[in-house]
Order: structure tokens, then C-alpha cells, then sequence
């Protein structure tokens, strides 16, 4: 049988005005129903991005509760270890996806070439506004198989510390010369005798008021915000597995007679971020109002910024002195009584500013201060209860913490016994080069610590 298809203007299709007024009501319908599912489908995709509700994290509709971990070297495991690399990740991210993690903070990549044994030596950016694709296709490749297993990232673009080259490479490029560096691991000194603290302090500060760093930077950002995926074609801005961005990994002002100038910087690199980038929540990546030598006044005001979507907070017993040498147990009672106040007086300025807090970095050391993986991990084991029922508490009751990012994940890395500092061809540990290997990671074998873990992402997922 021959079918002609006749033209509306065909001579030989001559309708009449019945069914004219048919065919222009079939059409008008068709053009609803399109637009609607495109509608539909369009939501459907955007409801896999995690937004904010008040005090709340929303996803599908649904509180967005969490257990994660730190994982910054994840990002990396494809471009430096090939094959083997992206077996380990695998693993590594199917072993925690059976623990109830869902969430990865890690790093977009190192900025500038190591000039200290404390330095990523594997850089995104290696020179100021080149970016190597080797690395940018390893976190493609990271984002990528996170996605497939419905879990989420948080992305620090930049960081406050040179162990990842950070805001102290972009002082260099532009003509400030080298960061201090201690004489050796652990040394309070700088090669010629002066307090490390002191001069880092100084010399990082200068950022702030440096507009060609700050241009540098807002470059290389707009550079990973507007990238697309090498391996499912995504957009950054439109893939729902990167869950939020964060300015830095603790950013500080490190004088606070520069306050104002790094709230400015905040601000406008806030702006910035949110003008590319609608889909994806944003924060600071602040350890909290420690970061402020505990002005929390100066940590609230930071924080209401409109573009500053949740707060975060980091705490570190050892880092801030609230134990010394070994003296774990000894001072544990303590190290609870300061972590929860700690944890309060954050969670009252979050209910202030009617946003979320996610606790977002924590850690303590193996008992007695020892490395080797067959070490317990008893006082860690009760640290970690300790901060998880905090927050599954929380998440029982609305509260305002939205989730946990222990740190950190060191896997199935194997590390020396004593300790020792990463060189290149060790494997990843959580640990970054300026930190004994082993220190604060969680590795595959602890199982006391996984067990706590999965009990509480268990039950948080089920609140």
C-alpha cells in the first residue's frame, strides 16, 4: 500500500473546519505535553543536587544527613598510580560505601612545584594559569566513580597551608617570594632562627591585599567551575556527585589586623564562585572561630555572607594543645569537655544565622602516639562515638548539623611503622607531607573504628 504525505498547504488536503480546529487542539495539547515532560525532566535532574532549607541539607526532598570522611588524595590516585591507582579507588570507595559513607572532601588539585619535602608534588596547576590535564581528567575520573555509586564531594579549591601549595604559591608567583619553611619536620624555626608561626603568619597574610593573586586564583577557579567532564561529557556546574565548593581548606586570616581585608576576599571570591555556578552549594572550609584567634564575632560575620550557603568547623585535640606528647588517656576527659563546647558554641551561631554546620574535619592519633597499623585504637575508637552520637542526636531531633567528615580515610595504604614522612612512591595515606604517615588515617584493617562508623551512618540514614 502507497501512503502520501500531504503538506497543510496541499491543494489535494482539504479538511474541513471540524477537524482543522482538531488538529490545531492536537497540537497545542502536544506542545503541553512536551514542555512538560521537559519540565519533569529537567526537575528530575536538578532534584540530585543537595540544596538548603533553613537549618536543613535537602536532597530529594529529604533531609540530607551525613557520614563521611576526608579523602583529598582520591582525586589523584588515577594520574599517579594508572592502573593500579584506579583499582585502589575503586576499592577503596566500594569499602566505603558499605560503611554508610556517602560524602568525600577532597582537594580540585596542588598549585606550583614542590619546594619542600612537605609539598604535593603532583600539581593541577604547576605554573600559574596552566592547568595539566593529567590531573583534571583524574578528577574527572574520581568524580565519575563516585557519581556511579550515588555518592557526593566536597571540593576545596584552594588551601590555606603550603602543603598543597595554596594561597602561599600564588604569593610566590606574584613576586613575594618563598613561604617560610621550618628547618625540619616538627622544628618551630625557619632556617634563620626565626618563630615559623610568626613568619608563615605574616607572609600568608599578605594575600588579601594582593589583586593579582586574587585575580590568579578567581582564574583557575573559573577554569575547574566551567570544565567538562573528559569521560561522561558533564559539566562541574551540572553534576549532581559534587555536593558543594569551598573556598579553601582553612582559610584564616592569620592577622587579625587584616580581618577586614580577608572577609572582603571571601566575599567577593564567594560572589564569584556562585555567578559560575547556581547548582551547587557553597562554603568557606573554616576550622571555625580558632581561625579568628577565637573572635567568634569575626567567624559569624564571615558566615552570613548571602553566597556562604553552610558553616564548618574543624577540630584538632593534638594541633591545639589540648593533650600533649602521648598523654592521650591521661587528658581524654578534657579533650570531650573542650570538643563539645567547642561543637555548642558554633551550633548557637548556625541557629543566629538560620544555616547548617557540618563538622567537617576531627582526628586524634592511635593509643600512645604510635603509627603502625597494628596499634589500637581505643581512644579513638571512644573519640569518634563521641562526635558521631553528637550529630546523630542532631539529626534525630532537626538539628542544625548536617554532617561528619572524620578525618581521614588512608584505605588500603600501607605506611612505615615509626611514622616517617611521605616521599614520592609511598602511597597515600590521609596524612599530608607535613604530618607523620599514619598519624590521624583511618585504614581499612581498624575495624573497631568502621564498626562505630557504620553503626551511626546506619542509623543516621534510617533517622
Amino acid at each position: 500500500m502507497k501512503i502520501h504525505l500531504l503538506k497543510f498547504n496541499d491543494p489535494a488536503f482539504k479538511p474541513n473546519l471540524k477537524y482543522q480546529k482538531l488538529n490545531r487542539a492536537f497540537i497545542k495539547l502536544l506542545y503541553v505535553f512536551v514542555c512538560f515532560m521537559a519540565t519533569a525532566c529537567y526537575a528530575r535532574q536538578h532534584t540530585d543536587f543537595v540544596t538548603i532549607k533553613g537549618t536543613q541539607m535537602v536532597l530529594n526532598n529529604r533531609p540530607y544527613n551525613y557520614v563521611g570522611t576526608n579523602y583529598w588524595y582520591g582525586v589523584l590516585l588515577e594520574a599517579v598510580n594508572g592502573e593500579q591507582g584506579k583499582q585502589r579507588l575503586k576499592t577503596e570507595l566500594d569499602f566505603m560505601k558499605s560503611k554508610g559513607i556517602t560524602n568525600l572532601r577532597v582537594f580540585a588539585g596542588a598549585e606550583g612545584k614542590a619546594n619542600s619535602p612537605f609539598r604535593v608534588p603532583y600539581a593541577i596547576q604547576p605554573e600559574q594559569g596552566k592547568v595539566d590535564a593529567k590531573y583534571l581528567e583524574s578528577l574527572d575520573y574520581f568524580l565519575n566513580e563516585i557519581g556511579k555509586r550515588d555518592m557526593k564531594a566536597v571540593v576545596f579549591l584552594t588551601n590555606n597551608w603550603d602543603w598543597s601549595g595554596g594561597l602561599t604559591q600564588y604569593l610566590k608567583w606574584n613576586g613575594y617570594g618563598d613561604a617560610p619553611v621550618p628547618q625540619g619536620y616538627g622544628s618551630a624555626n625557619t632556617s634563620d632562627g626565626k618563630n615559623w608561626w610568626d613568619e608563615v603568619r605574616k607572609y600568608t597574610t599578605q594575600f588579601y591585599n594582593c589583586p593579582s593573586c586574587q585575580t590568579a586564583l578567581n582564574n583557575y577557579i573559573t577554569t575547574i567551575l566551567t570544565h567538562k567532564n573528559t569521560i561522561n561529557g558533564k559539566n562541574y556546574t551540572d553534576d549532581p556527585a559534587i555536593m558543594a565548593w569551598e573556598i579553601a581548606n582553612e582559610p584564616r586570616p592569620m592577622m587579625m589586623d587584616n580581618i577586614k581585608a580577608f572577609q572582603t576576599w571571601i566575599s567577593n571570591t564567594a560572589a564569584h564562585i556562585k555567578s559560575i555556578d547556581k547548582n551547587h552549594l557553597l562554603t568557606t572550609g573554616s576550622e571555625g572561630d580558632i581561625a579568628y584567634d577565637n573572635h567568634m564575632d569575626a567567624y559569624t560575620a564571615t558566615h552570613q555572607d548571602k553566597n556562604i550557603d553552610y558553616l564548618t568547623i574543624h577540630i584538632w585535640p593534638k594541633n591545639w594543645g589540648w593533650f600533649k606528647d602521648t598523654a592521650i588517656v591521661q587528658s581524654f576527659p578534657q579533650i570531650l569537655a573542650n570538643t563539645s563546647a567547642y561543637i555548642d558554641r558554633h551550633i548557637k551561631v548556625a541557629v543566629v544565622l538560620n544555616k547548617p554546620i557540618v563538622i567537617e574535619e576531627f582526628g586524634l592519633p592511635r593509643d600512645k602516639h604510635l603509627f603502625a597499623q597494628s596499634a589500637t585504637t581505643i581512644s579513638r575508637d571512644k573519640y569518634y562515638k563521641h562526635i558521631l552520637n553528637y550529630f546523630q542526636q542532631s539529626a534525630k531531633d532537626a538539628g542544625v548539623i548536617a554532617g561528619v567528615n572524620f578525618w581521614g580515610m588512608g584505605g588500603y595504604a600501607k605506611n612505615h611503622p615509626e611514622g616517617k614522612i611521605w616521599k614520592p612512591g609511598d602511597d597515600f595515606t590521609c596524612d599530608p607531607g607535613q604530618e607523620e604517615q599514619g598519624l590521624n588515617s583511618v585504614f581499612a584493617g581498624d575495624v573497631s573504628t568502621w564498626k562505630i562508623i557504620a553503626e551511626r551512618a546506619g542509623s543516621i540514614a534510617h533517622n
